[in-house]
């Protein structure tokens, strides 16, 4: 099963999710639809990530230039720019993954969308946010 996501870096909460059976263009097209939809953004985002044939492809590039979004890509074999990302999954990997043993890619699929969107954005203390969850540094900056 392949998994693709979009974090606000600012916050670090995951608001674009997408599982697939394969790895398609669809599976990277969701993930960022999701995130476009909950966040409705501005124009004056970066979008950081690796150079995935799915990610550099016109479609995605497309849709990010339609929605004003600046890609921003590392240079091979640099894992700066999606350092964030590349984190999140260790996180997700060390505190769930690798401790399950998912019958049913169903029950994958329900394990990890609740580790995100109940334990990750919304209990999950990060250390970067003055150990705050991501929605709770959310809720702050939006006090202010």
């Amino acid at each position: 099963m392949y998994l693709s996501v979009v974090m606000d870096v600012r916050t670090r909460k995951i608001i674009g999710l997408s599982m697939k059976d394969r790895l398609t263009q669809a599976l990277t097209m969701e993930a960022l639809m999701q995130a476009l939809k909950r966040e409705k953004p501005d124009g004056r985002l970066i979008h950081h990530s690796d150079r995935c044939k799915l990610y550099a492809s016109y479609a995605y590039q497309e849709l990010l230039s339609r929605y004003g979004i600046k890609s921003s890509m590392s240079r091979r074999g640099n894992c700066y720019d999606n350092a964030h990302i590349e984190s999140f999954f260790g996180t997700l990997k060390t505190e769930l993954v690798h401790g399950e043993r998912y019958r049913t890619r169903q029950e994958a699929r329900l394990s990890i969308f609740e580790y995100v969107e109940v334990f990750y954005n919304r209990i999950r203390k990060h250390s970067a946010l003055g150990y705050r969850s991501p929605e709770q540094y959310e809720r702050a900056l939006n006090e202010t």
